[in-house]
C-alpha cells in the first residue's frame, strides 16, 4: 500500500512537472507569434503610408508641372521614385523611400522660387498632406524597428533562443537608411 501512493505521488509529481514545461513551451511559442505578428502589422502600416504618398504624388506633379516647365529633370526623378516603391523587400523599400523623401524636398525647395505656385491652394494642401503623410511613415518606421528588436531581443534570449531555433524563427531585418541620410545636412541661408 505504502508503495503504490509513492508510485503515485511519483507519477504525480512527473504529471506536474511535465504541464509546467508545456505550459512554459506554450507561452514561449505564443509570445514569439505575437512579437512576429506584431512586425507585420508595423510593416503593413509602412505599406499604408507609403501607398498613400504614392497615390498623393501625381497630384503634386500635376499641380506642379504648369508653374515648373524648366525642371523636367526634377519631376522625373519623382516619378521614377515613385514607381519603385511599389515593390521590394524592406531595404529596397527603405532605398525607395528615401529617394521619393529627397525628390520631394528638393520640389518643396524648388518651390520657393514660384511665387504663385507658393500661393495655389491646391500646391498648399498636398504639401501639407506630404508632410502629413512623412511624419506617419517616420512613426510607421519608427514602430516597425522597435518591433523588429523587441522579436530579435526575444529569440537572442536563453531559454527561448532554443525554441526559436527549432521552429526556424528568424532575426528580422531593421528598416535602414542609406549613409547620406546619416550626413549631417549643410543649411545656407
Amino acid at each position: 500500500m505504502f508503495s503504490v501512493l509513492i508510485q503515485m505521488s511519483t507519477l504525480w509529481i512527473i504529471l506536474i512537472i511535465v504541464a509546467v514545461i508545456v505550459f512554459f513551451l506554450i507561452v514561449m511559442y505564443n509570445r514569439l507569434i505575437n512579437l512576429k505578428n506584431r512586425i507585420e502589422n508595423a510593416w503593413s502600416q509602412i505599406d499604408v503610408q507609403l501607398k498613400r504618398r504614392y497615390n498623393l504624388i501625381p497630384n503634386l506633379v500635376k499641380a506642379v508641372k504648369g508653374y515648373m516647365k524648366h525642371e523636367k529633370t526634377l519631376l522625373e526623378n519623382i516619378t521614377k521614385a515613385r514607381s519603385s516603391l511599389v515593390n521590394g523587400s524592406v531595404q529596397e523599400k527603405a532605398k525607395s523611400s528615401n529617394m521619393v523623401s529627397d525628390a520631394l524636398k528638393s520640389i518643396f525647395a524648388v518651390a520657393e522660387n514660384y511665387p504663385d505656385l507658393k500661393a495655389s491652394k491646391n500646391f498648399q494642401m498636398l504639401q501639407e498632406e506630404l508632410s502629413g503623410t512623412e511624419n506617419k511613415i517616420a512613426y510607421a518606421r519608427q514602430f516597425y524597428n522597435d518591433s523588429v528588436m523587441s522579436f530579435n531581443t526575444a529569440i537572442q534570449k536563453f531559454p527561448t533562443n532554443m525554441m526559436a531555433n527549432i521552429l526556424g524563427f528568424k532575426d528580422k531585418e531593421f528598416f535602414k537608411t542609406e549613409g547620406k541620410e546619416r550626413k549631417v545636412v549643410d543649411v545656407n541661408f
